[in-house]
């Protein structure tokens, strides 16, 4: 399936997804919005897909809604929006994006405001370009945190510094993205995509049953107490010891060699 304004690029079982409106520092358009919804349907049901890196196409990750397209026709009541839209919760994006077990490396390669935050944020791990800039800026708008933002942010940075970002509408620089944990690792502009392939392609060559439930259990631990999530991890591991894989990786160990996964 071709898309108007994302790209998909499939190596081995690493598919990385790029944002594609670098003349306006890909914000998002409701064709974008349309678009990234159906992307990770694709990604959800295409076993080759072990690992996905999402970056922006240009100087930009994202730059968060686009106010012509998206925020002025809104106000204006001008937009294209169809029943079932109108009746989404605003950002439902996020739980298509939030829903996906398979690991999502982003690659921030430049601006993250607004929504372009919030997806930054729906990603596992966050490698950022030392040119990265990073802001929750909506109350500049008049608006509140969306698509996920008032959920992950205190999770991740805590609640005070998530007050803060939300509150004072400040863009931050990667160093201190990096320093407050808002991504992992900061790296030279250059090496950025290389960084997050290595990683992806290291997870891609794992057990992937055991790599997408570790991912679900995590996600699941935000919420649930103790007692549930050891009913979950009793779960996955029944599930695992039943893999070739981890057949496989008995095997190996007794033959004192690297296993050789398949992902089944």
């Amino acid at each position: 399936m071709d898309f108007e304004d994302i790209l998909l690029e499939k190596e081995g079982g690493v598919t990385t997804l790029t944002l594609n409106r670098p003349d306006r520092l890909n914000s998002f358009t409701t064709q974008m919005y349309r678009e990234l919804s159906n992307v990770m349907n694709q990604i959800k049901m295409d076993d080759e897909i072990k690992v996905i890196i999402l970056t922006g196409a240009g100087r930009g990750f994202c730059a968060g809604s686009d106010v012509s397209d998206r925020l002025a026709s809104r106000v204006e009541k001008t937009g294209e929006e169809n029943r079932f839209e109108t009746l989404q919760p605003v950002g439902a994006i996020a739980l298509d994006i939030a829903g996906l077990d398979k690991p999502m490396i982003g690659a921030i390669n430049g601006v993250a405001v607004g929504a372009g935050l919030s997806l930054a944020l729906l990603c596992d791990i966050r490698f950022a370009s030392e040119t990265a800039r990073f802001g929750a800026v909506w109350i500049n708008m008049g608006l509140i945190p969306d698509v996920g933002a008032t959920y992950f942010l205190p999770r991740i940075v805590g609640m005070e510094k998530a007050l803060n970002l939300m509150l004072s509408g400040e863009v931050i620089n990667a160093e201190e993205a990096f320093r407050i944990g808002l991504v992992s690792r900061v790296v030279p502009h250059e090496q950025l995509m290389a960084t997050a392939k290595e990683l992806a392609t290291k997870i891609a060559e794992g057990p992937s049953v055991a790599v997408e439930l570790t991912k679900r259990g995590l996600r699941r631990a935000l919420n649930n107490d103790l007692k549930v999530q050891l009913d979950y991890e009793s779960y996955a591991q029944n599930l695992c010891r039943k893999t070739e894989d981890h057949k496989e990786a008995i095997q190996a160990f007794i033959e004192k060699r690297k296993p050789k996964f398949k992902g089944m």
